[in-house]
């Protein structure tokens, strides 16, 4: 039997992509870096609530991957679409979703998104073009997919954006739906969030074909790697990406190398990695961290970012409170939203 392979962040987590970023004005870089205390600070608020008993069933936090969401979204316009997988408060939030809304959906609230009946993996906004958080692995593909060929069917230039992880990459019905995308000339653009472990294998040990930007390659699809720490990169690689889809030439797809720092879901201890190599990231890529120490190196003042990380945190914790103590659903709410 061969050895074993190296673990794939170990060979990939130096990676930067193509090296392209968009050049942010000093608005955009507060604006990034607001977007993403808030999605971090809010799942650091989930983690406690989760470990207090708060929140129940699975729970997938995003932190780490801030940058990719964060960054696809400054380059989307009114009318875009967002559908991704179970790691989805970050998108919700990224999308414009109140943060008490989501928090309270985690806690099986009638003010979530749900009513309190979907929980973590299960959240909708029809107002903010969010189709949902999807529980089966690579079901949000296909789904994406027939939103591109909504698009494409009303004549408008609308794109659909379909995240999904390195694990679900290698699922069948995504190889389907790459195929009638570029066969049909669909407007999506398929964001990889290759995080390195799936649910806690590396890459390198899963897929034959490492490099999910040329996962499209047989379909003739376009693909890119981009730097998924830097929400410059990602701006930039989603701007192009949606260019070419918005001049009606079909679908593209952006590996984004990411990183998450906790484990897969909150009862994964995530012991097929070293701690060492996850402080590495932290201390070297974190994308939060890039866009602070550009912004002081403009001459930013440091009250000033503490300032955003207080107001981001009131935020949090106001989404929290309200998620503890907004009713629960009646019961009668088990019969309502079923079809017959």
């Amino acid at each position: 039997m061969a050895a074993p392979k190296k673990s794939a962040a170990k060979e990939q987590i130096e990676e930067k992509g193509n090296g392209e970023v968009a050049e942010f004005t000093r608005e955009q870089e507060l604006r990034a870096l607001r977007d993403m205390l808030l999605i971090r600070r809010f799942e650091e608020k989930a983690g406690q609530l989760y470990g207090m008993g708060a929140i129940g069933g699975f729970c997938h936090l995003y932190i780490g991957q801030e940058a990719v969401v964060v960054g696809m979204q400054m380059a989307l316009k009114p009318g875009d679409e967002v559908i991704t997988g179970y790691r989805d408060h970050g998108h919700m939030l990224a999308c414009g979703m109140d943060p008490k809304g989501v928090m309270a959906e985690l806690t099986g609230r009638r003010g979530g998104y749900s009513k309190g009946k979907g929980g973590s993996m299960h959240m909708f906004s029809m107002e903010k073009n969010f189709f949902g958080g999807h529980g089966i692995v690579g079901a949000q593909v296909s789904l994406g997919t027939g939103l591109a060929f909504a698009n494409r069917y009303r004549g408008n230039d609308s794109v659909s954006i379909t995240y999904f992880g390195d694990g679900a990459a290698n699922q069948g019905q995504v190889y389907e739906s790459f195929n009638m995308a570029e066969l049909w000339k669909l407007p999506a653009v398929y964001v990889i969030e290759n995080n390195r472990y799936a649910m806690g294998t590396s890459v390198s040990r899963a897929s034959a074909q490492a490099d999910f930007s040329k996962r499209g390659a047989s379909f003739n699809i376009p693909g890119e790697q981009v730097d998924g720490m830097d929400v410059r990169a990602v701006k930039a690689a989603g701007d192009k990406a949606i260019a070419w889809c918005r001049a009606g030439k079909g679908p593209y797809i952006l590996e984004m190398q990411t990183y998450r720092y906790r484990g897969h879901s909150m009862s994964d201890p995530a012991k097929y990695r070293t701690r060492e190599e996850v402080e590495k990231v932290r201390h070297d890529q974190d994308p939060i961290e890039q866009v602070r120490k550009r912004l002081l190196a403009a001459k930013v003042s440091e009250d000033e970012l503490k300032k955003i990380d207080a107001e981001v945190r009131e935020i949090v914790n106001a989404a929290a409170d309200f998620a503890q103590h907004d009713p629960e659903p009646d019961a009668s709410e088990l019969y309502t939203d079923v079809y017959r």
